[in-house]
């Protein structure tokens, strides 16, 4: 036991950062847990593109604090992922800025439904964006990350989904069937790229404490949500960037196809 700590010991000294040259794009990361990704990503050696929609000053900020500190790289780019044409330039401004085709693809952009409301109740306005944004922007990204991924090996395709398809809450339908289809598109999509060395996997994060999480939701449904998780607490982005930072790894090229849950045991 101890010879294989000292091993693994040895290879994390020989190897501090396992992302070294490699390019990622992800999306939704000037805060939350797509924020937590992109540093988490930094700090392993890749160089990356921070990309938001609405904040500027957010996004810069977190390039500035990944290009303060080696190995750090980023760029920011503003883009819509429900747009065609706005997922082509996050790949074109990164193959640009750093010379290199684009190794690895984190999806983490989303929205919530804002009102929580009942299947009946939502309404057809709130539906259609959240699906715009979910499942039309993972779409979005699938296709040209499977079209401009590397080839040959080290390719990785990770969407953010959420454990909320597995355990069917009141209230998170229209979110649900939305992270619903990604899931069901990964899975696909994993089959369809044989021959590429790309993976495709999920990550379904149980609640984490950010502010899409506390958006008009009250004190008592968030002690609910504590209450019904093994370890006593909300899960943090701490939680879900090293899981994606395994996925981008060449540890994880037998992992293909998945769906991984990270909730801390929460149903």
């Amino acid at each position: 036991m101890a010879a294989a700590a000292a091993t693994a010991s040895a290879s994390a000294e020989q190897h501090p950062h396992p992302l070294q040259g490699r390019v990622a794009i992800v999306t939704g990361s000037s805060r939350g847990i797509g924020r937590a990704i992109v540093l988490h990503l930094a700090s392993l050696g890749a160089k990356v593109v921070v990309n938001y929609t609405a904040n500027s000053a957010q996004a810069d900020a977190v390039a500035a604090e990944i290009n303060s500190s080696a190995p750090g790289s980023a760029i920011v780019v503003r883009a819509d992922v429900s747009e065609p044409s706005h997922v082509k330039l996050l790949f074109d401004a990164a193959e640009a800025a750093f010379a290199s085709p684009v190794h690895i693809l984190v999806n983490s952009a989303a929205i919530a439904d804002p009102t929580y409301s009942s299947l009946p109740d939502i309404s057809v306005e709130d539906f259609d964006r959240i699906f715009r944004v979910n499942t039309r922007g993972a779409f979005l990204c699938c296709k040209e990350a499977a079209n401009r991924l590397k080839r040959g090996g080290g390719g990785r395709i990770i969407l953010l989904s959420s454990s909320l398809v597995a355990s069917l809450k009141p209230n998170n339908g229209a979110y649900t069937a939305s992270k619903a289809a990604v899931q069901a598109m990964i899975k696909i999509l994993a089959k369809e790229l044989k021959g590429t060395q790309i993976t495709a996997n999920c990550v379904a994060p149980g609640p984490i404490g950010t502010e899409m999480l506390f958006a008009g939701r009250s004190q008592e449904e968030i002690q609910r949500m504590i209450d019904m998780c093994p370890l006593g607490r909300l899960g943090e982005t701490r939680d879900v960037a090293p899981v994606v930072g395994f996925l981008a790894s060449d540890a994880s090229e037998w992992i293909n196809g998945q769906i991984i849950t990270v909730n801390g045991g929460y149903v």
